[in-house]
């Protein structure tokens, strides 16, 4: 089982919303925050930037295209304080541990597959307490290939020892987690989290929490030993355990 994190296990996009409100005052410049941060993460995985050089640069020119040229030690500052922010507020989706915890106890091999930054993801899983449930961490600046690469998808197949015929990923981005995987002869699951993400892709399942993934696991992908652990009936999702 491959797992993304942020929007997927954890409510990333929240959090980092409000740590930018709390930085600019305004929050109708989220979807031109995305587009830079894209672009320079594109940069690191291209192995032209660190990850912390990209925090700075991301930020920088991100004000310029405010119409604000800033000087290196004010971007240093802005940012150290929008992080800051954004690390005092991770929180978990509330479905994350109970699927977690139904994902051990069937026995699967888990990994986390992540294209933001190494130090900054491994920090976050031990804060929220869950680092103990993944087998391995696979992250794209640290490996030079990211989601929708089959690489990435790849790397987490062997690091786990298992062939990616026999492994599913879930994750919240239609093209790059979902599409990405099945193009990498994974079986794609796409979480969408919104009944307003209608898009039907061939070869890719939908749900819209991870409550849901345990049924689909034993309906779809039935094993021996995911149908002795479904006995359960799925009760965690009434929050019993």
């Amino acid at each position: 089982m491959c797992l993304d994190i942020d929007d997927t296990l954890v409510d990333f996009t929240s959090s980092a919303r409000r740590a930018l409100f709390d930085l600019i005052g305004r929050d109708d410049m989220w979807s031109c925050w995305q587009r830079t941060t894209d672009e320079h993460v594109a940069r690191v995985v291209a192995g032209e930037l660190t990850y912390d050089a990209m925090h700075k640069a991301r930020t920088k020119a991100f004000f310029a295209d405010l119409g604000a040229l800033l000087d290196d030690d004010l971007v240093a500052t802005l940012e150290e304080r929008r992080r800051t922010q954004l690390c005092t507020t991770w929180q978990l989706f509330t479905d994350a541990i109970p699927c977690l915890d139904w994902l051990r106890a069937a026995g699967l091999k888990i990994a986390a597959v992540t294209n933001a930054s190494g130090n900054h993801q491994r920090a976050k899983l031990t804060g929220l307490g869950i680092a103990r449930f993944f087998d391995t961490l696979v992250i794209a600046g640290e490996l030079g290939a990211a989601k929708p690469d089959p690489v990435i998808f790849h790397t987490a197949c062997a690091r786990m020892g298992v062939l990616p015929s026999e492994t599913v990923h879930v994750g919240d981005l239609l093209d790059t987690d979902a599409i990405g995987a099945r193009d990498a002869g994974l079986h794609g699951v796409w979480l969408t989290r919104s009944s307003a993400n209608t898009a039907i892709e061939s070869g890719v399942q939908t749900i819209e929490t991870l409550a849901d993934l345990p049924e689909l696991l034993v309906s779809e992908y039935r094993t021996p030993d995911l149908t002795a652990t479904a006995g359960a009936d799925f009760r965690w999702r009434e929050g019993v355990v």
